[in-house]
């Protein structure tokens, strides 16, 4: 007896057939494989914007050319200050829905075609966090096209996060439940640094081997800076619950901030921008050479 899924597949099969049939507009349009590739590649490319920018912001910061340092919310809110920054930010909102639908397919539909083992389990549901995480982000960035920030974007974030954490605290066992928020924070960070040492990143690249031996790197310094980055802003969020304070959260970039002011803070903070902006370079990589094959029960032509 054939699935649900493979009934509504051949359903929208049958009806792609017609419409195609009778529309030589509809002719022209390329196969849906088609379509989720461009998807996937736009989406795979406005991600390495927003981590290339907000590596730039941070190394900046560093040196103390602008102001504190951000992450990927801020560099958003940074961007829609600078001129055609609207377009600029609505642009990277359509890549990064992109990257969700493409994130939607790996996990639910198992378009890297990474089965049912605990592995593959595990890989799905990490790619499923990832797509909510990127759809906050592109809600965030059409939410700026409505109202763009009016002062401080590094500020402004520490004020949302504080918002946010007396919400949560004011709910019941709400401290626990920030505590919670910190300590998943915290498994983000570490998975992060683990799956540099761990995962093979040229595994799903359609390169030359001599071209994904020089790539690598860029990916496992791209996860370690992203992993350590978010230990601080962890911790803070951590004791923020045990003390059942909001004031003691900040946002991204402010706990970045906060580890700048420690004894070679600043060489830290460059070795993370420098290791942002080496994940913004290998989400370019992936976006020309990365394997993309559509899910079996959405394979339509």
């Amino acid at each position: 007896m054939p699935s649900p899924l493979s009934s509504l597949r051949v359903r929208l099969a049958d009806l792609g057939d017609r419409g195609r049939r009778h529309s030589s507009l509809l002719r022209r349009v390329p196969p849906l494989h088609d379509l989720l590739e461009l998807a996937a590649r736009v989406g795979y490319g406005a991600r390495g914007f927003v981590y290339l920018s907000v590596g730039c912001l941070i190394l900046l910061s560093a040196v103390d050319v602008v102001g504190d340092a951000v992450g990927t919310k801020g560099a958003l809110d940074w961007l829609v200050l600078r001129p055609l920054g609207r377009l600029w930010v609505f642009l990277i909102g359509l890549g990064l829905a992109a990257f969700v639908l493409w994130r939607v397919l790996q996990s639910v539909f198992d378009a890297d075609h990474e089965g049912v083992s605990g592995h593959g389990l595990r890989t799905r549901m990490s790619q499923g966090f990832s797509g909510l995480s990127y759809a906050g982000l592109a809600f965030a960035a059409f939410s700026l096209l409505v109202r763009a920030p009016d002062g401080d974007p590094a500020q402004e974030g520490v004020v949302r996060s504080q918002e946010q954490a007396a919400t949560v605290l004011s709910l019941p066992f709400g401290n626990w439940l920030l505590a919670g928020v910190g300590l998943m924070i915290l498994g983000i960070g570490v998975s992060n640094v683990v799956k540099a040492w761990r995962e093979d990143f040229t595994e799903y690249l359609a390169c030359s081997p001599r071209t994904c031996r020089r790539v690598a790197p860029l990916a496992r310094a791209g996860h370690i800076a992203r992993g350590l980055a978010y230990l601080p802003l962890a911790i803070l969020v951590i004791l923020a619950g045990l003390r059942s304070s909001a004031r003691d959260v900040t946002s991204f970039g402010s706990a970045l901030e906060a580890v700048e002011r420690q004894p070679g803070g600043p060489w830290i903070l460059m070795a993370t921008a420098l290791g942002f902006v080496a994940f913004g370079a290998f989400s370019f990589i992936e976006a020309r050479f990365r394997r993309i094959r559509p899910p079996r029960d959405l394979k339509l032509d």
